[in-house]
């Protein structure tokens, strides 16, 4: 209680959550703006029930914050905007002038996202017009077109509406991170998912106490919970993990005073990266559906391929987990070194006169934090990646696909919330100093 009492006391701190509640809000209402052509009625209920059918949608439906499953103009949320920062982050790595202009410091790192908000509406444009050719396939396929056959300036009104609505999105989320707290992309998914909560703790309701009491419905909404509670325990083992490594400053005489002499620590958290590695390697996993919309192909090599993939890295077999995992391992290293450079923080300590004990300053203390910053990393990423395949693992035993869907929707909430806290815990302390 007294926690809420220093934020709500706290001006600034108050008026950054009011501001992300207010984007939430936004977010919330642009969400349920239909895509303007085919029937929006037909279509939510067709995706209200091809979802519990199609585990892949409803993945899809969590990185686009719910605004896949109303058919609204936010249809594919921030994911191209996540697929935009990922190729412009592995460009950085390979192409010299973008590698050099990263190195610019905050010129340069705005530069970059200014690319890749560029990148973002082409993106937007191919997986809008890849999503709604899945939709109108997979309603055909059951028997009712219901896109329908749209007119060339009614297939570029859908399209400007999808990217529209994508850029739209991607600016609350850029608002969220600039004047809010915590990362508006994360805040964003993190919000869509919260707001089917109550939707789904309706219908669970209801099996109960309309449709009578099921025995196997009812174990498997236990185990679900135990699920959950083992999830949520994982993921906050993992989230405060961290190996201290000690740091010693050497004294300075200047006059008369002594300054420096002291001994502190450097946190190296075992999941530096957060729930980056999740949320990108969900927005990878789209490309294999994305293939698969070449089934129908005139040239049979093409079509073959398109087909064996689109069944290969189907969300329930095992391909696709194995592909999840490796993706959270490969991101999770991507994204630790991305925002933790050991030789800069190397220079920074040796510039500040302090030393790791028994380790020379420069160069071989930057390859003994590159040393544990493996080690440490190898085992966050295993353990991240294996909380993230847990329900697919547990689904056949279930036949519950939304198991899947639940389990990741859990690992991003606990993930946010906690990195949330702590960017509110710093503002707090921050004020604290600021007082004295």
């Amino acid at each position: 209680m007294d926690y809420v009492k220093q934020i709500l006391k706290n001006r600034e701190l108050r008026n950054k959550i009011l501001f992300v509640m207010a984007m939430f809000l936004v977010f919330r209402l642009i969400s349920h703006v239909p895509i303007p052509g085919p029937d929006p009625i037909k279509i939510r209920e067709f995706l209200s029930g091809y979802f519990s059918q199609n585990a892949f949608l409803g993945f899809l439906d969590i990185f686009s914050g719910g605004g896949l499953s109303n058919f609204s103009v936010a249809l594919m949320g921030v994911g191209p905007y996540i697929t935009a920062s990922i190729i412009m982050q592995l460009l950085t790595m390979v192409v010299p002038t973008l590698h050099a202009i990263s190195k610019e410091g905050e010129q340069g790192h705005n530069k970059i996202n200014q690319y890749s908000r560029y990148l973002t509406v082409p993106i937007a444009m191919i997986q809008g017009y890849s999503m709604l050719i899945l939709i109108k396939r997979s309603s055909a396929q059951l028997g009712t077109d219901i896109i329908g056959d749209p007119t060339v300036s009614t297939w570029l009104l859908m399209l400007l509406s999808i990217t529209v609505g994508t850029i739209f999105v991607m600016w609350i989320g850029e608002l969220i991170t600039e004047k809010g707290i915590g990362n508006g992309v994360s805040m964003i998914i993190f919000a869509g998912i919260v707001a089917r909560v109550p939707s789904s703790a309706g219908n669970m309701i209801n099996k109960f106490t309309v449709e009578g009491f099921n025995p196997a419905e009812f174990w498997k909404m236990v185990g679900f919970l135990v699920f959950a509670v083992l999830v949520i325990i994982g993921v906050v083992l993992l989230t405060e993990g961290q190996r201290k490594i000690p740091v010693s400053y050497a004294k300075k005489v200047r006059g008369n005073r002594i300054y420096g002499g002291m001994d502190t620590h450097l946190p190296l958290k075992i999941n530096t990266a957060g729930v980056i590695p999740i949320i990108f390697a969900g927005a990878f996993m789209n490309l294999p559906q994305i293939i698969g919309l070449l089934s129908n192909a005139r040239t049979y090599w093409v079509a073959n391929f398109a087909k064996w993939v689109t069944t290969a890295f189907s969300p329930q077999n095992w391909p696709y987990a194995v592909t999840y995992f490796l993706l959270i391992v490969a991101f999770t290293y991507f994204s630790t070194f991305l925002y933790f450079n050991p030789k800069d923080v190397s220079e920074n300590i040796q510039k500040q006169g302090g030393f790791i004990p028994g380790i020379r300053p420069g160069r071989q203390t930057a390859d003994y934090l590159v040393h544990v910053l493996n080690r440490l990393t190898l085992t966050g990423s295993i353990f991240l990646g294996l909380i993230a395949v847990l329900p697919f693992i547990l689904q056949p035993l279930t036949n519950n696909a939304a198991l899947t869907i639940g389990g990741t929707g859990i690992l991003i909430v606990v993930s946010v919330v906690l990195e949330t806290m702590k960017k509110v815990q710093a503002q707090l302390i921050m004020r604290t100093y600021e007082k004295v």
